[in-house]
């Protein structure tokens, strides 16, 4: 036991001083895990790897370019409507505080004496802020190549590895591997396909009801979904904020009303039948893992824990021999 703690110890520390690899590498396991089934496909119709691996790699990096090119437009039309909209916000919030006699420019003017404070740390930061971009931006190229050549032999790259390991502990390995990317490939598609349906029938919604940015907010409620719990809430509150600006106080509580509808079948129907064992945590245990992930690595850390936890749960709970290739 002691010997398994200093290991992970050590594995900590090395992966401190390594953050952005360590990151890269299992961000480009999660990219892995839902590029290589149609991968997979492809090379059960007769394409060899390195064409599997070309076609999936160019069917996803030009989806993500037309992603772009449908949400930018509209999003920045819909800005100048939004910062129209903020104006005629704040007067009915200032009348709404003048009927219960309180006076709000005191705290206008805190919060306008607040933010002017703020710029010279904002300023002081800026050099930081062009590392951390150039750590993301270096961080991601790597998650991307390291992606494609676990597509096109990952399964060599493991059988590699295992191999270095003593006999005796070669089919322990093995089956431990196994076992990790499993949990994360059903992880990852599981939640890709919940937040695809999630972000469909919200963005169908705001669509309907005329709110601005329905395009984009559909797609952060499907970016949400990635951080289980508090991420359907955080788009869910961001989309009622913005119907609140644009059209007001019944939209938004008809948009509440929807998001809430949406995350219960969500998860009381779709994920438990999507997920199976793959999330099989309770709520209070994912907030408690995404709080610790956050503490530790920030938003990274909090994208990271709810299948860093599914892992480590998996893990506990394994027995010899139950996990196949």
């Amino acid at each position: 036991m002691v010997g398994w703690v200093a290991v992970i110890a050590v594995a900590l520390f090395c992966l401190y001083h390594v953050w952005t690899v360590a990151i890269s590498l299992v961000i480009g396991v999660f990219i892995t895990a839902l590029l290589l089934p149609p991968a997979h496909w492809l090379r059960s119709r007769g394409l060899n790897r390195a064409a599997a691996t070309a076609i999936v790699f160019t069917a996803g990096l030009l989806l993500a370019a037309a992603l772009i090119a449908l949400l930018v437009p509209p999003t920045v039309n819909s800005l100048a409507e939004l910062r129209s909209s903020v104006g005629k916000v704040l007067d009915d919030l200032h009348n709404l505080t003048a009927r219960f006699g309180l006076d709000d420019q005191q705290l206008v003017a805190q919060a306008r004496d607040y933010l002017a404070g703020q710029g010279r740390q904002i300023t002081s930061g800026a050099l930081a802020g062009v590392r951390t971009v150039g750590e993301i931006v270096v961080g991601a190229v790597l998650a991307v190549i390291l992606s494609i050549y676990f597509v096109h032999g990952g399964d060599r790259l493991f059988r590699w590895l295992v191999d270095l390991a003593p006999v005796a502990a070669r089919a322990r390995i093995s089956e431990a591997g196994h076992l990790i990317y499993s949990v994360i490939g059903r992880y990852i598609r599981g939640i890709a396909i919940v937040g695809a349906v999630d972000g469909f029938f919200i963005g169908i919604a705001l669509w309907i009801l005329g709110v601005p940015i329905a395009l984009p907010l559909a797609v952060l409620t499907f970016v949400g979904a990635f951080l289980p719990v508090v991420g359907a809430f955080m788009a869910g509150l961001l989309a009622a904020v913005v119907a609140l600006v644009a059209k007001g106080w019944l939209v938004a509580l008809i948009v509440v009303a929807v998001t809430v509808a949406v995350q219960q079948i969500e998860g009381h129907v779709l994920a438990p039948q999507i997920y199976g064992k793959a999330l099989d945590l309770p709520g209070a245990v994912i907030l408690v893992a995404i709080t610790v992930g956050s503490v530790v690595a920030g938003i990274t850390g909090a994208f990271l824990a709810a299948p860093v936890a599914s892992v480590i749960v998996a893990l506990l709970r394994r027995t010899p021999g139950t996990v196949r290739a």
